[in-house]
């Protein structure tokens, strides 16, 4: 009788495996019997054991070289930082998955897995709630990490046209949340009061990033393929968000929500454009259906992901993305002035600041 020929579990390789979310991916892994073995790649050796640690630049050309004995490779040496330097963040962003596609595809490397956001769906009054994963790309190409993000899917797109061997998985999640997470939605959270906009209604979706681990596993097994969106189950309304936060909104029109934050923008005030602020005011849920078909469940609930925000961000103040001072907050939250408005007095001292 015919025996099936039995599968060698696959060598997984991990970019940016030193900090973060690819320490955090490695560890797992690392103890998994899905992965014969696991190769951490960062420019600086990292702390967890049990794994092979090649110390290299992910930008620098003889990764191809590094990663020739792999099957699968996991990209997580990206730089999210909301205060990093636009221009520096984009072209280290742009080179490091480029190398990453090229170095694949030269070494063989049967996949790779990518990570950008499920903004480069776009947030919008008028989205869908929640967006089917096959929804058009339609964020705006700013300067921002969503900008970052197009250009990243842009170059997947290509390198799985120009080299068919090469399986590319591109993974889209909502809004990250978890220890270490910093971005223009858990800034948001920092702020006395929620800023909404007159005549919408934002829907708030969260990505654990337990969860985010979890469906990494999956896409790095080839379980799921293709476009894949992760998040929690649903979406939480603003009645809830403000129940279970606390918070309350403070609603301005979209005209000067938008005209005063792209000139705190250009003023140096504010981290990002004011692009970023669409995707706390308007909706970006996305429905997680390859995941939910190949027998992914996130463990965590929006209301469960929120709550952990709320812990985290204690101590933190930010108005529009901006982090302050206590003592610039406490004057914020005591005139009652918060979000766009509350920058006014910062605006101020900018201004005083350059007529010096």
């Amino acid at each position: 009788m015919p025996t099936s020929k039995r599968v060698r579990p696959p060598v997984i390789a991990v970019t940016g495996a030193a900090a973060g979310l690819g320490r955090e991916f490695v560890s797992r892994v690392a103890s998994s019997a899905d992965f014969r073995r696991v190769v951490a790649i960062d420019d600086q050796r990292g702390d967890v054991p049990d794994v092979t640690w090649r110390v290299l630049d992910v930008r620098d050309p003889l990764l191809a070289n590094r990663v020739s004995d792999v099957d699968v490779l996991v990209h997580l040496g990206t730089d999210c930082g909301l205060d990093s330097e636009p221009g520096e963040r984009r072209a280290y962003n742009v080179r490091a998955a480029q190398t990453v596609l090229t170095a694949s595809a030269a070494a063989r490397v049967r996949r790779t897995v990518l990570v950008t956001s499920a903004m480069v769906y776009g947030a919008a009054p008028d989205n869908a709630v929640p967006l089917p994963e096959d929804s058009p790309v339609a964020a705006e190409p700013d300067t921002g990490i969503v900008g970052d993000h197009l250009e990243v899917e842009a170059l997947a797109r290509r390198a799985a046209r120009s080299h068919p061997g090469l399986e590319v998985v591109v993974l889209r999640p909502a809004a990250v949340v978890g220890p270490g997470v910093d971005t223009v939605v858990t800034r948001h959270f920092e702020a006395p009061r929620l800023l909404t906009v007159k005549g919408s209604e934002p829907r708030w979706q969260f990505c654990h990033v337990d969860d985010l681990l979890s469906a990494l596993h999956m896409a790095a097994l080839g379980t799921v393929s293709g476009v894949v969106a992760v998040g929690s189950d649903g979406w939480l309304e603003m009645e809830q968000v403000e129940e279970l936060s606390g918070l309350r909104r403070f609603e301005l029109p979209a005209g000067l929500t938008f005209g005063t934050a792209q000139r705190l923008h250009r003023l140096g005030i504010t981290p990002g454009p004011a692009t970023d602020l669409h995707y706390v005011v308007y909706p970006w849920v996305v429905d997680c259906a390859a995941l939910r078909a190949a027998g992914w469940k996130p463990v965590w609930t929006n209301e469960s992901a929120l709550e952990q925000l709320l812990e985290l961000r204690e101590g933190r103040h930010a108005v529009v993305g901006r982090r302050l001072s206590g003592k610039e907050a406490t004057i914020t939250a005591a005139g009652a002035t918060v979000a766009v408005i509350g920058t006014a007095a910062i605006v101020r001292r900018a201004r005083r600041k350059r007529r010096v």
